[in-house]
């Protein structure tokens, strides 16, 4: 019988997953993105699913409205460089609300939010013809 996956190790797959998504939803049918703070382009496989509210905020941790893809010298180097997100304050607004609500997510869950995620990137990037 096969071992039952850790909550860290689910985390894990599942940060993963969901970020590949997140890059090839903001990429160009070229597989470029543009850095959500400063611009510059990369190759979508180079390039950092960024969190405007921090990841260790469990409620917001994979909301889509809360990621963009960037660069990594933003995202790594200048903690995100969130004074120059493209977010309008609505959005912003509801995230800084939202990330303080208690949320548990238990392993069922996440193993459902991984394989919808690995779907979504794979149909994303047939979509848009880029190679995984």
């Amino acid at each position: 019988m096969k071992k039952p996956r850790t909550y860290k190790t689910l985390k894990n797959l599942l940060d993963r997953a969901f970020s590949v998504y997140i890059r090839l939803r903001d990429a160009d049918s070229q597989g470029r993105i543009h850095c959500i703070t400063c611009g510059t382009p990369h190759y979508w496989k180079e390039s950092d699913c960024c969190h405007y509210i921090g990841r260790q905020h469990m409620a917001t941790r994979w909301n889509e409205q809360n990621c963009a893809a960037g660069c990594r010298r933003c995202n790594r180097f200048e903690e995100g460089n969130k004074i120059n997100w493209k977010m309008n304050e609505h959005t912003k607004n509801i995230l800084i609300f939202a990330k303080n609500a208690v949320k548990k997510w238990v392993n069922f869950e996440l193993e459902i939010l991984i394989e919808d995620y690995k779907k979504r990137a794979i149909e994303i990037a047939k979509m848009k013809g880029i190679v995984l």
